[in-house]
């Protein structure tokens, strides 16, 4: 493993995650490979950007709650034998309700080369900081539909400015958005920008003697 990734919570504290693709809770609808722990991972550069993000995120009394950060290339190769597998239903109506699995690619919310993979990479959003409760954003992390895009019509007015919360913070941050997913952000100025990594994500000890290598 790079040297330069680290466990984003480690550097930024105080930040909130649910490592989604390590759990049960993703349009898979089981853990993905190469997530062995809860916890998302970046590049110390993403860490410093998130760390502006974060105090320009409580200036408007909201937290960030990260969904992913780096995937490594494994995870996206799953996505993709996943993705030709016969359809069982148990994600559809909650990820992908108005396409099939296979158009995930060629729509553009999936990809066989992520930017992920790259280090410098987020899904997130923002939480109230008052009550801890998730900001209304018009639709859930992997929603697989028009309406995740920026600008989309069909949300109410208070989810459209949640979702211009995240951007003017993520953007003024140094972060660059990803129309067709609200909660997608990469670092403008990445320091991997043509490298795909694909060490897995595992608990300390074991990131540790991976780096040392």
């Amino acid at each position: 493993m790079n040297k330069d990734f680290v466990f984003v919570d480690d550097v930024v504290p105080g930040i909130r995650w649910d490592a989604k693709y390590a759990t049960w809770d993703n349009f898979t609808g089981k853990p993905v490979d190469g997530y062995h722990a809860n916890r998302i991972v970046g590049t110390t550069a993403l860490c410093a950007a998130l760390a502006r993000a974060q105090e320009a995120a409580e200036a408007r009394g909201f937290g960030l709650l990260l969904w992913d950060g780096y995937r490594p290339q494994r995870a996206v190769d799953c996505f993709l034998r996943w993705s030709q597998q016969p359809e069982d239903g148990r994600t559809k109506l909650r990820h992908y309700p108005n396409i099939e699995r296979a158009q995930m690619f060629d729509l553009g919310y999936v990809a066989a080369k992520s930017g992920h993979s790259r280090g410098s990479t987020v899904d997130l959003t923002l939480y109230h900081l008052a009550t801890g409760e998730l900001a209304p954003m018009g639709g859930d992390h992997d929603l697989m539909d028009p309406v995740s895009h920026h600008g989309a019509a069909g949300i109410t007015p208070t989810e459209t400015a949640n979702r211009q919360h995240l951007c003017s913070i993520m953007e003024e941050s140094g972060f660059v958005r990803y129309d067709c997913e609200w909660w997608h952000y990469t670092l403008r100025d990445e320091p991997y920008p043509d490298t795909y990594f694909d060490f897995p994500i595992t608990e300390v000890s074991r990131m540790k003697q991976l780096a040392g290598r």
